[in-house]
């Protein structure tokens, strides 16, 4: 099986290096140039036996049978000459991203049928180009059928793949896990152990409740206990843990509030659902991000 991954970021890399462990062909799609992709795992490093590369024309490019779009949301559009390349009539494209909506993100791009979620429980972080360092978790969430037998002969050796009918209400869980975890790790510039300052858990609880009842308002079956669930969850990914919000404030780079608050938010208007403390995160987030591009255009 021939697997690429656009994306050499964190979640891209753990995901290659499952491929290999599975032995497959393994390329990945990345934006900066670099010669090796090492991943660092239990204090050891690995360097993965994959092809790298950097433009979407080079020949060495060829059809893969499972692709996965590990990008940043934003840079969703980004990925298209890629897909143009690697995809086809039997190409299954995996989105291992955050958010809502994964296959009609995609849809521009290639036929909605080729395209599952794909919801990853994993903590990495990308120390450089090049070089990431996973952390804990080795869970992927999938729709149950074709996609989860297809993406566990993917990387089934390096990580469990889940599947589950129910991909809706997975995706919500999902997204309630990152409704926490990112923004306050993000504004307060602290990783996991932030959970246990007086008054966050408070304000997690409060964060999740609102946006239980905007999930369930949107058809998701969710509940009380997936507060406590995501609540008791997060703490397990341990305190040397970030988010992938917090490594894109600290590199400089544009955050994802609008995929993950932000979708709370304006799902929440549409519902008629009041939703104070998600608005007032989403309002410090944006200001947040502001600064950062007035920065990065200084």
């Amino acid at each position: 099986m021939h697997v690429a991954v656009i994306g050499a970021g964190a979640i891209g890399t753990v995901l290659a290096a499952a491929a290999t462990d599975s032995g497959h062909q393994v390329t990945v799609c990345a934006r900066t140039p670099i010669d090796v992709l090492v991943l660092e795992r239990d204090g050891t490093d690995r360097t993965l036996p994959v092809s790298i590369v950097t433009d979407p024309a080079d020949p060495a490019l060829t059809r893969a049978d499972v692709v996965w779009v590990s990008t940043k949301v934003a840079d969703t559009a980004s990925a298209a000459p890629w897909l143009i390349r690697l995809c086809g009539a039997g190409t299954l494209v995996a989105a291992a991203q955050n958010g809502l909506d994964h296959e009609s993100r995609l849809a521009p791009f290639v036929p909605s049928e080729w395209v599952v979620p794909a919801l990853a429980y994993l903590a990495a972080e990308r120390l450089g180009p090049g070089r990431v360092v996973h952390l804990a978790g080795g869970r992927v969430v999938v729709p149950a059928g074709r996609a989860e037998t297809r993406l566990t002969e993917a990387i089934g050796a390096g990580l469990i793949v889940r599947g589950v009918q129910d991909m809706r209400t997975a995706t919500w869980r999902k997204l309630l896990g990152n409704l926490i975890a990112n923004p306050i790790t993000t504004l307060t510039l602290r990783r996991i152990a932030v959970m246990e300052e007086p008054g966050i858990e408070d304000l997690a609880r409060g964060l999740l409740v609102e946006a239980v009842e905007v999930g369930r308002a949107e058809g998701a079956r969710i509940g009380d206990e997936d507060v406590s669930a995501v609540l008791a969850g997060t703490a397990q990914y341990g305190a040397r843990t970030g988010s992938s919000m917090l490594y894109d404030r600290l590199a400089g780079r544009p955050l994802e509030h609008q995929y993950l608050t932000g979708e709370v938010v304006r799902r929440a208007e549409i519902h008629g659902i009041p939703v104070p403390l998600n608005a007032a995160i989403l309002a410090l987030l944006e200001a947040l991000d502001r600064g950062l591009l007035a920065e990065r255009s200084a």
